[in-house]
């Protein structure tokens, strides 16, 4: 079963979609430009359409989605760590 998607071998995170997911589960993402697979434990519950980070995040760093971007991290965030609007600010504003 897969848990959550990653776009590219170069994100640091994965977008969850499945229902439910819970701290300290295991989860299987799929990374699609490569076909290739991994498995990662997750720290909270996160839930369906949000983040989950593929490897350490310090606070200050850029985070990729998509290949693409999408903003800088305002605090550190733990691989398994739920990422989003907490963690995560536009490089915008």
């Amino acid at each position: 079963m897969i848990h959550f998607l990653v776009h590219d071998s170069e994100d640091s995170v994965g977008v969850i979609v499945t229902e439910d997911v819970k701290a300290n589960q295991t989860l299987t993402g799929w990374v699609m430009n490569g076909d290739a697979s991994l498995d990662i434990q997750v720290l909270d519950d996160v839930p369906i359409g949000h983040k989950l980070a593929l490897q350490d995040i310090a606070s200050g760093d850029t985070v990729l989605k998509y290949g693409h971007d999408i903003g800088r991290a305002i605090a550190d965030i733990p691989k398994g760590g739920h990422v989003h609007v907490h963690n995560l600010k536009t490089k915008r504003w």
